[in-house]
C-alpha cells in the first residue's frame, strides 16, 4: 500500500464541528493528515493567536482519539509548506456553493505555483455545513451559546478567553461587557 499524506490548512479561529468532521473523514482517507494552522490571515476580527489555535486543535484531536493527525503551524505559502512536508495532497472544505469560487481560485493558484500538488474538496456533514468560524466568533462575543457549533474543548477555551478579555465581548452594541459568557 502506498503511504499517503494530506494537508488540511486553515486558520481554525476557532475550530468548529465542521472542521472536526473534515479532519475525521480526511484522517480515514489518508495514512497521515497534517492540520496546518495558519499563523497569518487576512481574515478580520481574529480571536485567538496561533499558539492558542494550535493548542485547541491538538486538544480536540486528543479528546477524539484521532492518532494519525499531526498539527503544525503554517507560516509560508501552502505549496511551500507541502514541499517541506513532502505532501502532494491538500484537503479543503466546501460548505456551500458560495465557498466554491474562492476555493477554486486558490486551488488553481496553487496548481500554477506547483503542478504536483493536488487539491481535494470535501463537504462537511450536512448538519455542520452552515457553521463558520466567523459566525462562532460573533455569537461568542455576544454571549450566545456556541456548544452546537464547536467541540467541547473549544467551547471551554472560548469561555475562558472571553472572561479574560471582556473588551472582546459585545452586549447590546456595546463592546466590553464583562458579563457576557458568565453562564
Amino acid at each position: 500500500m502506498k503511504e499517503t499524506t494530506a494537508v488540511y490548512p486553515g486558520t481554525f479561529d476557532p475550530m468548529t464541528l465542521g472542521h472536526l468532521d473534515l479532519i475525521k473523514r480526511s484522517a480515514s482517507l489518508f495514512n497521515r493528515l497534517i492540520v496546518a494552522v495558519a499563523g497569518v490571515s487576512a481574515k478580520p476580527s481574529r480571536l485567538f493567536g496561533i499558539a492558542d489555535r494550535l493548542a485547541m486543535v491538538k486538544e480536540c484531536l486528543q479528546e477524539e482519539q484521532i492518532a494519525n493527525v499531526e498539527v503544525l503551524p503554517l507560516d509560508c505559502l501552502l505549496v511551500e509548506f507541502c514541499r517541506r512536508q513532502q505532501v502532494r495532497a491538500v484537503v479543503r472544505g466546501l460548505r456551500a456553493y458560495s465557498d466554491f469560487e474562492y476555493e477554486f481560485q486558490m486551488a488553481l493558484t496553487n496548481r500554477q505555483l506547483d503542478a504536483t500538488i493536488e487539491t481535494l474538496f470535501l463537504m462537511p456533514n450536512e448538519e455542520h455545513s452552515y457553521i463558520t468560524a466567523s459566525t462562532v466568533r460573533e455569537v461568542a462575543r455576544y454571549g450566545g451559546r456556541t456548544d452546537h457549533f464547536v467541540p467541547a474543548c473549544v467551547e471551554r477555551h472560548l469561555r475562558a478567553y472571553l472572561r479574560a478579555h471582556p473588551e472582546q465581548c459585545i452586549r447590546g452594541g456595546a463592546v466590553g461587557n464583562a458579563g457576557a459568557f458568565d453562564r
